[in-house]
């Protein structure tokens, strides 16, 4: 198919998939809970004719299709998990299940993903092999999510693919704008527990106490220092402290202090550096105030590094899709996490992102938002984005390194 036949027969079934994004939206899941989902999903590939693999990384699937003598093979990724939020946005296919809502747009990149596997089905002009990866708990945030579940339970072993590509919706930027980042995209994500312990005491005799509270709130100013005095000014890197919890009442010197951090960077020199000297200074600092201290270093997410040929290619259809002037062919890499991160470190390939909506349009609301809702104008975009980089990777011979 050309590129306008492609969204000439993605349109009339516009409604269709809306309709599928609304329902999934209407049934939210939880990581490694998407059944329900993973149940329709599977449905709708193998009336389609696809051969569908259930039980990858518990709830995730592939569904295959394979054409003509073509030896090459692609991956495309969708992923379908909820998050524990509850929706405020008043729509009538809002979440029925409490506290459990679709705020990251994982129902519209399911519903792309299908929208395009069907065109694939029944239009497709390609010669090789189609995996379509339905991918469970992108939202887990931990080394133990989906993705990685997936590869260990033979994702790419079985289904072998020579590139793979993924999709995100992205508010603040035009919707159906394409946005594209050669190199780190997405930073690497990793959380750090901190434990103060000192010596409670009596709050009108300090001197007999060793106080962690005051140690924890000097520490979360040294923390400061780290990125603006330790990491190189022109590298990304951010550190937050999100939780200090200490005591409970005015006149008792606690035992303990508890912080709980945030820790990201876009290079691996720049995430060793951090672990580093945040170790280092949370005993520094306990020594200094004659508490100890204890520190649980926990590393989640990768770095999402988009590799040269792949988004080269990525762009390209990108422009015979939508045109020159709806495509950003350098991003501005982002500070968010992604799980796709561990695929991009087995195999080759690019993320993308797809503008939401800016301004004051309804789809310009941030993700992980109680109001966030997935931009239905994106459904059919996404959905002949998909259809044309698999017919054009399919039919074209291998990228240059």
């Amino acid at each position: 198919m050309t590129t306008e036949d492609t969204l000439q027969a993605l349109r009339p079934h516009a409604e269709e998939f809306i309709g599928i994004r609304r329902d999934i939206h209407h049934n939210p899941e939880l990581s490694f809970k998407e059944q329900r989902t993973s149940d329709l999903v599977a449905e709708r590939l193998q009336d389609w004719g696809y051969h569908v693999t259930r039980g990858l990384g518990g709830t995730g699937l592939v569904g295959q299709l394979r054409r003509g003598s073509g030896t090459r093979a692609v991956g495309l990724r969708a992923d379908m998990d909820a998050l524990p939020i509850k929706e405020e946005t008043g729509l009538k296919y809002a979440s029925r299940q409490s506290g459990v809502m679709h705020a990251c747009g994982h129902d519209g990149h399911t519903a792309m993903l299908l929208g395009a596997a069907k065109a694939l089905a029944e239009r497709g002009r390609f010669s090789g092999t189609l995996n379509l990866i339905f991918q469970p708990a992108e939202e887990y945030g931990t080394r133990e999510s989906g993705a990685m579940r997936m590869m260990e339970d033979g994702l790419f072993d079985n289904f072998p693919c020579d590139a793979i590509f993924g999709m995100h919706n992205m508010p603040g930027w035009p919707q159906g704008k394409l946005v594209f980042r050669e190199g780190p995209m997405m930073a690497s994500s990793d959380k750090v527990f901190i434990t103060l312990n000192g010596r409670g005491g009596h709050a009108a005799m300090p001197h007999r106490a060793a106080d962690p509270l005051v140690a924890a709130a000097s520490l979360v100013m040294a923390l400061q220092t780290v990125v603006s005095r330790n990491v190189d000014p022109l590298q990304t890197a951010v550190v937050t402290v999100g939780m200090l919890q200490s005591g409970i009442a005015n006149n008792v010197i606690p035992q303990s202090a508890k912080l709980a951090l945030s820790v990201r960077a876009l290079e691996q020199s720049v995430r060793d550096l951090l672990q580093k000297r945040i170790t280092e200074l949370v005993h520094a600092q306990a020594q200094s105030f004659n508490v100890t201290a204890e520190v649980d270093y926990q590393r989640g997410y990768s770095a999402l590094v988009n590799s040269s040929a792949e988004t080269e290619f990525a762009r390209r259809i990108g422009i015979e899709l939508v045109g020159a002037d709806q495509v950003v062919l350098q991003g501005p890499a982002l500070t968010g996490s992604e799980d796709f991160a561990f695929m991009l470190e087995k195999r080759p390939g690019c993320y993308l992102l797809i503008g939401n909506g800016d301004g004051d349009s309804a789809g310009a609301c941030m993700v992980h938002n109680p109001s966030y809702d997935f931009n239905d104008d994106n459904v059919v975009i996404g959905a002949a984005y998909w259809t044309r980089l698999a017919e054009r990777y399919l039919s074209e011979a291998p990228l240059a390194g």
